[in-house]
């Protein structure tokens, strides 16, 4: 099967095609605000003042985003503050962008008022979305397809239904040579054996149990004993008693391919395949990441518990990747209605297999990146982004 995708230089295929505004600001958001096709980043969180390691996490989530196919050219605000370390200076930051062939060009301040500035990047922003819109879409295997995953407000029909759908999306996605992202460090406790018996090899089955332990140790140096604390009221509302159970349902969601990696929060893999993420489930920050890792389209599959009517509504932090929300939950299907993108709780009427409820998911998102809207991608809404940081701010 192919979609239909925008052709980059450096051989990948976008589902979208923008202008990128790094690193977001004021600067970056009055661009976008007058140029149709442009996107940001927007959140108050900047690589200053932070430790090295959160500064490289950026770093690496700049260029991260530049490169994902969805993007077609680049502006790079060189008068922000944010910009002024040695990780992310504009010069530095530009470089790792042009070796993917795309147009990335710097904003130089030269002295001029931020008034001016913003009328330069208008300037230019609009000269580059008229450039890029002269590429037509063309027919592109699924091997140059890339999905990001995050289940949220877990219940029953998560782990029955919802999770096992996305996971039959991902065999057959992972099968076609495509890649596959999954992650949420704190919902793997508990499981974390099972999937390290998916490594590829034994290093990847050591990282795995690595960053599980890591992760209950920070949940520990807090005061908070995790497994006590997690599953939370809603979702122990919904009927899920212990992490562990919660857990052995959220990892239905990665399938039964072999896990070919452990990356980091923003890090690109090396191949292609099915890799785990080292991730927070707390944030949309997941979003952010996945679409800097190379993913394409990022999907929300939505349990029950506590879920909001207005909820659904929500854009989401990836910035780049249209958002496909997804549930298994008939109570959610009522209250989100026009605004799910993706139901599969007809498994629990009895109307479809997962076989078939997953087939229907992966035409689904072949369309969504031969250029369906998501639902999300109908409002002019845009919530503001997090990135996910380990370490102090000072």
């Amino acid at each position: 099967m192919t979609f239909l995708g925008y052709e980059r230089p450096d051989g990948s295929c976008g589902v979208r095609n923008y202008v990128l505004v790094i690193p977001g600001g004021y600067v970056a958001d009055q661009i976008c605000h007058a140029v149709y096709g442009t996107k940001t980043i927007l959140t108050g969180q900047g690589p200053l003042p932070r430790p090295a390691g959160d500064r490289l996490t950026f770093a690496r989530l700049y260029v991260g985003l530049a490169l994902n196919p969805n993007v077609g050219a680049v502006i790079i605000d060189g008068a922000s503050q944010w910009l002024d370390s040695p990780e992310v200076l504009p010069e530095v930051l530009a470089e790792q962008i042009a070796k993917s062939g795309k147009r990335v060009e710097v904003l130089e301040p030269e002295g001029i008022d931020t008034l001016s500035l913003v009328s330069k990047g208008v300037r230019l922003a609009r000269e580059m979305v008229y450039e890029i819109s002269k590429l037509r879409r063309k027919p592109c295997s699924e091997e140059h397809l890339a999905v990001g995953v995050k289940c949220g407000h877990s219940d029953p029909t998560s782990g029955m239904v919802g999770n096992p759908t996305v996971g039959y999306l991902y065999d057959k996605l992972v099968k076609a040579g495509g890649t596959a992202f999954f992650g949420e460090t704190t919902e793997i406790i508990g499981a974390e054996h099972v999937l390290a018996k998916r490594a590829v090899n034994r290093r990847v089955s050591e990282d795995i149990l690595r960053v599980a332990h890591e992760m209950e140790e920070r949940a520990k140096s807090t005061g908070e004993d995790i497994r006590t604390v997690n599953p939370v009221p809603s979702n122990i509302k919904a009927g899920i008693s212990t992490l562990e159970e919660k857990s052995l349902g959220a990892i239905h969601k990665a399938g039964s391919m072999s896990i070919r990696g452990v990356l980091k929060y923003a890090e690109r893999p090396g191949g292609r395949g099915l890799y785990f993420v080292d991730n927070s489930a707390s944030t949309f920050s997941i979003f952010l990441g996945y679409a800097a890792a190379g993913a394409q389209v990022v999907l929300y599959q939505l349990g029950g518990g506590g879920v909001r009517n207005d909820e659904v509504f929500y854009e989401t932090g990836s910035v780049i990747a249209p958002f496909v929300w997804c549930s298994a939950n008939p109570k959610t299907l009522k209250m989100g209605g026009f605004n799910l993108d993706f139901y599969s709780g007809t498994v629990i009427e009895g109307k479809e297999t997962i076989e078939e409820a997953g087939e229907r998911l992966y035409k689904t998102v072949l369309d969504v990146a031969s250029g369906t809207l998501t639902r999300t991608e109908t409002l002019n809404h845009v919530d503001p982004n997090e990135v996910y940081t380990r370490q102090p701010v000072f």
